[in-house]
């Protein structure tokens, strides 16, 4: 018998799994998979896949089991070896010089000004359009890049020349991860980037998050290059999808949302429940680096590893009713920005424009609402976010 053969017999949930299952409504999935195969082989994603709490917590602290330093591994094929795509002793060179300007104080001092006064126009922006309009590209994908453009030194004006740059690279990352190609526009857009990153990266301009963290650390500029990309990658598309999700979840529920508007720990409690129940990056990828056990499976060398956040999130030994939004739920043992040594670097700025963002609009716009009868979908395999937000304000 062949070793497909027999990992269907033994995973025969994993195997009946279709990848459209996973990117439209994977819960019900994921739940089967937790419950009776915690650690299963998925065909569809020539992959195991962890839906287990504990589990999923042992493999991202294991990075001499399950590491990312791989050649398959995606992001680094399109930006080069970063603090995302290396570990032990070359990971800690590369995180490092990013771990004090990224500190929550901080990034408070550096952004909180800034990411309200952007916030802030944003917001005006829209109320002048009308009585509706569109909160996903219309309000957290722009606060996310403008913020972004800020950390990495860029002018503001250079805020569309930085999406343009950015779709381009996610677009080549998703196409290696679907097992295509890396595409042209990709490497060309990065290669862009990196040649505008210069002047900053060589503290010629300004004091950036990136200047700052360039300064003294010993990385060459290639390799601050390619640190910045891996934060432009993080702090737009998974900020984006913080705050959307968040957004669709409190519109969802009239108490939440009230409570949110009247009480900062309210509003706290909202986007740890939102990043709980639908983490904006679903699963992180990891490589064995030898035959290995995990959740009573047998994982072979160089095997491909996936990690759900998003099941273990809902794990019942963990969270008691999993799936309910209840904003009085302790804090604690969510996996929504992994961790490990790879815990995103990125959680305080990200929280804090989550914060600041959703607090403006609720400010700003009465009776904030989803338009139309039906709401829409969180969707997405790796990156889940609703396609649309639209919204009606009185």
């Amino acid at each position: 018998m062949t070793v497909a053969a027999t990992r269907q017999r033994a995973f025969p949930l994993g195997a009946a799994i279709t990848e459209e299952q996973l990117d439209d409504d994977p819960h019900p999935a994921l739940r089967r998979l937790r419950e009776a195969e915690p650690v299963s082989w998925l065909p569809a994603l020539d992959a195991w896949l962890v839906t287990r709490h504990d589990a999923a917590t042992e493999a991202m602290r294991d990075a001499q089991r399950f590491t990312v330093q791989d050649d398959r591994f995606s992001t680094g094929r399109v930006v080069g070896a970063s603090m995302l795509s290396v570990d032990g002793h070359e990971h800690v060179r590369h995180r490092a010089p990013f771990v004090s300007p990224f500190r929550a104080a901080e990034v408070h001092r550096r952004f909180a000004d800034a990411v309200a006064d952007e916030a802030g126009r944003l917001v005006q922006a829209l109320a002048d359009g009308g009585p509706g309009g569109e909160l996903r590209r219309g309000f957290a994908g722009p606060l996310a890049a403008a913020v972004m453009t800020r950390a990495l030194g860029l002018d503001e004006r250079e805020v569309a020349e930085l999406l343009r740059w950015y779709d381009s690279i996610v677009a080549s990352v998703t196409a290696l991860s679907a097992g295509r190609p890396p595409t042209t526009a990709g490497q060309e857009a990065y290669a862009q980037l990196t040649e505008r990153l210069e002047p900053v990266i060589a503290g010629r301009r300004g004091a950036s998050l990136l200047a700052a963290a360039a300064e003294g650390s010993g990385l060459s500029a290639d390799e601050i290059a390619s640190n910045a990309a891996v934060l432009l990658f993080g702090g737009i598309e998974t900020t984006e999808g913080m705050i959307a999700n968040a957004l669709l979840m409190l519109l969802e529920r009239p108490a939440a949302l009230a409570a949110a508007r009247s009480a900062a720990e309210a509003l706290d409690a909202a986007i740890d429940e939102s990043l709980r129940l639908e983490p904006a990056a679903a699963v992180i990828d990891r490589y064995s680096t030898s035959d290995t056990r995990l959740g009573g499976a047998e994982i072979g060398a160089g095997e491909l590893v996936r990690i759900s956040l998003t099941a273990a999130n809902r794990d019942p030994a963990v969270f008691q009713e999993p799936d309910a939004f209840d904003l009085s739920r302790p804090r604690r043992a969510n996996l929504a920005f992994a961790q490990g040594p790879h815990v995103c670097v990125g959680v305080h700025l990200a929280r804090l424009e989550a914060r600041v963002g959703i607090a403006a609009l609720l400010d700003r716009l009465p009776r904030l609402r989803l338009a139309g009868a039906q709401a829409p979908r969180i969707q997405g395999l790796v990156f889940r976010k609703p396609p649309r937000l639209e919204v009606r304000w009185d």
